[in-house]
């Protein structure tokens, strides 16, 4: 038999590799039957994890379980980037690790550190489950950085190891489960009776200094112990009423126990984001006194990676899948202060 027909009989296993390896990640409107944010509909976290596992076929991302919820549901964090940087992402989280305990580091080995390393970014979702944006803008940015190809996404997998993590497994099954239960959609309500973290409920937003939960000490083990990004991001809702979207800056004095550059890091993240919606048209976003937020509760998501010197970032926006409308509030309409 000659080496011609040896070739011709790999070839067929070769081209079903090559596509297998090359398959299309499903859009979320193909995997789940409906776009994101879609009226009524809403996806639970059973579902999520199976298109979690689909995005992770990508060479972009690396799937990483961060351990079980109170419930024994699997926690995963989507670790998302450039094909050539998810390679040496030991290497990254390394980095990473010797900036932050830099108290060893001459100021030139810190800059040659911190000129071979990524920025790591951590963006979590759904961690109040009745707040369910914060789940579901999860998946679409997942999706998103997997599956685009302009250049500004491209810079960004370049320049950054971001960090999608999903706060609340236990609480997005429970909350999905029970708004979806109604065949007629405009029968669908969010007001779950009981508590959508088992022992906690929405204080788990309190437990990022006890870590009393399993969800809070797996989330804590990444950001504290292993990945220790510059910047996390926490997405909640809904902001103040009359606003679309409330963020940073937070209202003044500061917490003066942080380092004056937490904070103005922050303001300039905060004012970066502002710009950016106000360029895209997109309005409604309101900012220091314009909300409640500060950075004086010291036991949350957001306000406890301030004393690990992390960008710590809060939104809360306006949504539900119910269809609604932004409230005009008048006292919002003249000054506060």
């Amino acid at each position: 038999m000659s080496r011609k027909f040896y070739l011709m009989l790999l070839l067929p296993m070769f081209f079903q590799t090559s596509v297998l390896k090359a398959q299309k990640i499903p859009s979320p409107k193909e995997f789940f039957g409906f776009n994101i944010g879609d009226d009524y509909k809403l996806t639970n976290y059973t579902q999520a994890e199976a298109y979690f596992k689909k995005l992770a076929a990508s060479p972009r991302t690396k799937l990483v379980d961060i351990g079980l919820t109170e419930e024994g549901r699997h926690q995963y964090m989507l670790i998302v980037s450039s094909p050539e940087n998810i390679k040496k992402l030991s290497r990254y989280k390394e980095i990473s690790q010797k900036l932050a305990h830099a108290d060893e580091l001459s100021n030139v080995q810190a800059k040659t550190l911190a000129s071979e390393g990524k920025a790591v970014i951590w963006i979590d979702g759904g961690l109040h489950a009745t707040e369910v944006v914060g789940a579901h803008q999860l998946i679409e940015t997942m999706y998103q950085l997997v599956t685009r190809t302009d250049e500004e996404t491209m810079n960004i997998l370049k320049n950054d190891v971001i960090l999608l993590a999903h706060a609340n497994p236990d609480g997005q099954e429970l909350v999905s489960n029970w708004y979806m239960r109604e065949t007629d959609p405009k029968k669908r309500k969010m007001d779950v009776p009981r508590l959508w973290q088992k022992y906690v409920g929405h204080d788990n937003n309190r437990d990022f200094y006890m870590m009393n939960m399993k969800e809070s000490q797996n989330i804590s083990k990444q950001l504290f112990v292993e990945w220790i990004p510059q910047i996390m991001y926490n997405h909640h809702q809904r902001g103040p009423a009359g606003s679309v979207l409330a963020g940073p800056p937070y209202r003044d004095p500061f917490n003066y126990v942080f380092d004056p550059l937490i904070v103005t890091s922050i303001d300039a993240v905060g004012a970066a984001m502002n710009n950016r919606l106000n360029v895209e048209g997109k309005p409604g976003y309101t900012q220091r006194a314009g909300s409640q937020f500060s950075t004086w509760w010291n036991g949350g998501l957001r306000t406890t990676p301030y004393f690990h010197n992390m960008v710590g970032l809060l939104t809360e926006i306006i949504g539900n899948p119910t269809p609604e409308t932004v409230a005009l509030v008048p006292d919002r309409l003249i000054p506060n202060g």
